[in-house]
């Protein structure tokens, strides 16, 4: 097993050789008097998405953007009477995301002889070339210009050659002069700003692919008039924390209206620190300061008053008394500078809570596992792998004060319980066959003390695989697993971990098999992607009452009904959206492939481990004029600005649409979320997070202002929504629309006088077209009819609450020539920062590809290497240990670590992407390697992440800016 520098800790990723001997590999027959099938025979394959192939030998080159089809229908409007989402809404549908109905813009029908984007429009159609590995497509891009991007600093961050001391401050800095980043700051004041000021840098989309360096630029900075009270450059919260989608945000909802950009807050309070990552502070003083008003936290936007003896609030401008400790330390005897005090400099600050703050004594850390432990479940391995990576990490669950409690129930047609007594010495079990009146036996020896009951614990894990080795149950009665782990924790809260193999087909909760693949890509698809029974929203909801939070691992060589079991949608509930918990899918598990086993044992482990936010509500409070209307992520929401979760998710984002009631007269607007939680060692803390906002009177400071990933990352939300409540086709419309309607209006405000043949667009905004161009080609929303259900419906759940930085890289993976390893010796080792230094960055096009280079690609969920057919064979020996291109093993597999200095680099790179996402969104990246002369399916699985080609039915970049050009000038004329 390739050794990951995750914590310091490396779970054991397969059974050990005893337990294996017991383990049948699944037979795949339903008939359980048959025979398991010896472990030689093939298992079943994961999903791999591709486009249909015709039954022939690879050719020599893909052809990328040629092999015309039906393109999707016309674009049209879209319908305004589609049911909301009945917690996500506040007082309403989500605002402008195909609110309006759009212009019946007829879509172009593409064949051979399309003209491409820049030929003008009475030139004759020319035959469209097949696209070669490393040859320009002719007349895509004509006179494109180089890759260019930002130069600005990211935003929150501490300029070079700061002084030591409070970060941030700088000696000398003028008031009211934030660091300049990105964009310059408009000539004229915010005071006076108009429709006709300061203009936006455009750029025309048709001159070329987008600018690759663009996608590492920050966002447009936040040019505020009024300083911050220590004028600290990180008074505003880190992006990546929080960001909100303008950062001039429009004083009125007419502004807003006819900007036609979509308005709102990312927020991803609990995220996990990423090396090299500063700590959030820890304040702990004898009162929290808060205005006495609207009860928000004093931060670096408040003023001082009557010669520094009151504060002035920011948010309702009332003056609040300065505590005495502020300016003296009592303990010390001494006086002390507030100025350099953390929460007024710094935008994300962490309180310890005093006694006031709780309830109730702080809730401990509980781990009860549910493990389903039918026929399926046992011969894949999934319980064996399970119980040894529990075993391998149960000495690094948090326990520092030795409160954690631990808890296992296995089922399957009956339930079992386990007595973990600290004086056994064996653990027993206890069986409760009667599913109508089930009952808790011995309910104090459930769930023990993790430190009294280790010897125990363990002692149960080594033999659970052997227990049920031999079973021929292939029913499951989760339903009931999960009242009766309601009931045993109910009392105290905590975290449940339920591991299901086999479809719920026993009792309570039942569920039978929807799949039809008659549905799939059709309007009618939708209905498999909603829950079948209510059953599970309304558990976890009453889960959610009682501070229980549910992971849910899911596992299937068929049809396991994602939908039901996660469901990541509002209004329809599921186990993990009300409680803040996560999914995780296995696709085709088998622990008999190393590759699935560590997978599984690392995303296991790592939840385990990570950081815990236990009985958590998230409250956001903003200027008034401000309106929460909508709402996306996992949680409950209880009152209008107040999320509930049983546990924050380090994982797990959380998005906020934004609507003005009234004209705002200030010159700036701010945003503060504080996560009130419980941490891993009982302490009662408040994380506290500040957004100041600029407001502006101008549409061209808007456009300035505008950020794309944000903005992109919230119309993924939207179009999840969308999905779940009305159709997919629908989702696709809309994201469509929104693209039109945003350049509609640039155009007609900005750029009248241009060319026909151009599509203009704000610099800032340059990407947004290839990120909807990547949602509507990911699983999420293609349209295609051989995407399973139950895959659509976990990378639905998945990008409803995932971060920005995941989504964007899902919607556009990263993609590397490793050949540049040969050049450049820095590449896969640590600059002088301690980051890791990779290849340059390439634009998703088969034009990118050699057929004698070597290429890495990931997309948040797997890693590629791609090896052209006649690849350097010293980049290959280095990098495989192989002299020729045949004796390279494809597809799911594990690099072979050599001594070598290539394979050490190439491995960083891998370890790296690895532990990104580990702590990013709890995902270990598989690792797949496809040749260009190998099997057709992986070929074309890696071939349909170059977004910018075409796809089965979906455009290329180019044919996709010639649409919307098109739907452009309908709308203008």
């Amino acid at each position: 097993m390739p050794s990951l520098p995750y914590q310091g800790f490396r779970p054991q990723v397969t059974p050990d050789q005893n337990t294996l001997a017991n383990v049948p590999v699944n037979s795949g027959l339903q008939n359980q008097n048959f025979a398991a099938k010896p472990p030689t025979q093939p298992q079943p394959r994961p999903f791999i998405p591709q486009p249909s192939l015709p039954n022939q030998p690879a050719p020599n080159y893909p052809q990328a953007n040629t092999n015309y089809g039906q393109i999707p229908q016309p674009f049209t409007g879209i319908n305004q009477n589609q049911p909301t989402r009945e917690a996500n809404q506040v007082n309403g549908a989500s605002a402008n995301f195909g609110a309006q109905p759009a212009p019946a813009f007829k879509v172009p029908q593409p064949s051979f002889g399309v003209p491409q984007p820049n030929y003008p429009a009475n030139q004759p159609s020319q035959p469209v070339q097949p696209v070669q590995y490393g040859v320009p497509q002719p007349n895509a891009y004509p006179n494109a210009p180089q890759p260019g991007g930002y130069n600005g600093m990211q935003p929150g961050q501490p300029q070079p050659g700061m002084q030591p001391g409070i970060q941030g401050i700088q000696p000398g800095m003028q008031p009211g002069v934030q660091p300049q980043m990105g964009f310059a700051p408009p000539v004229n004041g915010f005071q006076n700003m108009s429709i006709g000021g300061t203009q936006p840098t455009g750029i025309n989309l048709m001159a070329g692919p987008p600018a690759i360096d663009s996608f590492a630029a920050p966002p447009p900075p936040l040019n505020i008039k009024q300083p911050s009270v220590t004028q600290s450059a990180t008074a505003n919260s880190d992006p990546l924390y929080k960001r909100c989608t303008l950062n001039a945000f429009p004083n009125s909802s007419q502004l807003l209206g006819k900007s036609k950009l979509p308005l709102g807050i990312m927020l991803t309070p609990f995220r996990q620190l990423l090396p090299g990552d500063p700590e959030v502070p820890v304040i702990q003083s004898p009162q929290i300061v808060r205005c006495r008003r609207c009860r928000s936290y004093i931060n670096p936007w408040v003023q001082f008053v009557e010669q520094g003896t009151r504060w002035k609030c920011n948010m309702c401008s009332l003056s609040n008394d300065v505590p005495s400790f502020f300016d003296w330390d009592q303990d010390n005897r001494n006086r002390v500078d507030r100025m350099a005090r953390p929460e007024l400099n710094l935008g994300v600050v962490e309180y310890i809570a005093p006694q006031e703050y709780m309830i109730r004594p702080p809730q401990p850390v509980v781990f009860l596992f549910v493990i389903d432990v039918s026929q399926g479940a046992v011969q894949s391995g999934m319980v064996a792998t399970a119980a040894n990576a529990i075993l391998e990490t149960i000495d690094k669950i948090p326990n520092t004060d030795d409160r954690t409690k631990i808890g296992f129930i296995t089922f399957d047609t009956s339930i079992h319980f386990y007595n973990l007594n600290s004086h056994l010495s064996e653990p027993q079990v206890l069986i409760v066959p009667d599913l109508e009146q089930p009952f808790l036996p011995l309910p104090y020896d459930l769930l023990v003390p993790l430190s009294e009951s280790r010897n125990v614990v363990k002692a149960l894990l080594r033999k659970l695989p052997s227990l049920y080795g031999t079973t021929f149950q292939s029913l499951s009665a989760t339903g009931k697993a999960l009242r009766s782990a309601e009931k045993l924790i109910g009392a105290i809260g905590g975290k449940i971990i339920l591991l299901q193999h086999a479809l719920p087909t026993h009792d309570e909760g039942w569920l039978k098999v929807r799949e039809d693949p008659k549905l799939l890509g059709t309007p009618k698809e939708v209905a498999l992607l909603q829950p079948a029974i209510t059953f599970y929203k309304t558990f976890a909801v009453d889960c959610s009452g009682a501070q229980i939070s549910l992971d849910i691992f899911l596992f299937n060589e068929k049809y396991a009904d994602v939908a039901t079991l996660s469901n990541n949608c509002l209004i329809l509930g599921g186990l993990a959206k009300f409680t803040g918990g996560g999914v995780y899918y296995y696709q085709g598990f088998n622990a008999s492939k190393g590759e699935d086993a560590m997978k599984f044992s690392y995303e296991l482990s790592h939840l385990l481990t990570r950081p815990l936010g236990l009985e958590a509500v998230i409250r956001i409070r903003s200027t008034k004029a401000i309106k929460m209307s909508a709402f996306h992520g996992n949680f409950f929401l209880r009152s209008a600005d107040l999320l509930a979760l049983p546990n924050v998710n380090p994982d797990n984002a959380y998005t906020v649409e934004l609507q003005i009631l009234e004209d705002i007269k200030t010159p700036s607007i701010c945003f503060q979320t504080a996560v009130l939680y419980t941490s891993s060692s009982g302490e009662r803390r408040i994380r506290v997070l500040t957004l100041n906002v600029p407001v502006t009177t101008s549409l061209s400071e808007v456009y300035i202002g505008a950020d794309q990933a944000a903005i992109a990352a919230l119309l993924v939300k939207k179009a999840v929504d969308r999905s779940l409540t009305s159709k997919i086709e629908d989702a696709r419309d809309a994201l469509t629309y929104k693209l039109t309607e945003i350049l509609t209006f640039y155009k007609q405000q900005f750029n009248q006088a241009t060319h026909p043949q151009q599509l203009m667009i704000a610099e800032n905004l340059r990407l947004l077209p290839i990120y909807i161009l990547g949602m509507l080609k990911n699983l999420c929303f293609r349209d295609s009819s051989v995407i399973p259900s139950d895959l659509r419906s976990y990378m639905l759940a998945l990008h409803y609450a995932a971060c920005p930085e995941f989504q964007l890289d899902n919607l556009y993976p990263r993609f590397w020539n490793l050949s540049s390893l040969l050049a450049d010796p820095a590449i896969g080792k640590k600059d002088e920062n301690g980051k890791l230094v990779y290849p340059q960055r390439l634009n998703l096009s088969s034009e990118k590809l050699d057929r004698t280079g070597i290429f890495l690609l990931e997309n948040g969920l797997q890693t590629f290497i791609w090896i052209g057919r006649n690849a350097d064979l010293s980049l290959l020996a280095n990098v495989f240990g192989q002299q020729s291109l045949d004796q390279v093993v494809c597809g799911k597999t594990t690099l072979p670590r050599l001594e070598n200095d290539i394979n050490a680099r190439v491995y960083a790179l891998i370890d790296d992407i690895r532990l990104t996402r580990l702590l990013q969104a709890t995902i270990h990246s598989q690792l797949y390697v496809v040749r260009e002369d190998g099997d057709p399916s992986l070929r074309m699985w890696f071939l349909s992440h170059l977004i910018e080609d075409r796809i089965e039915k979906l455009l290329s970049y180019p044919q996709f800016l010639a649409t919307i050009r098109e739907n452009v000038q309908k709308a203008k004329s």
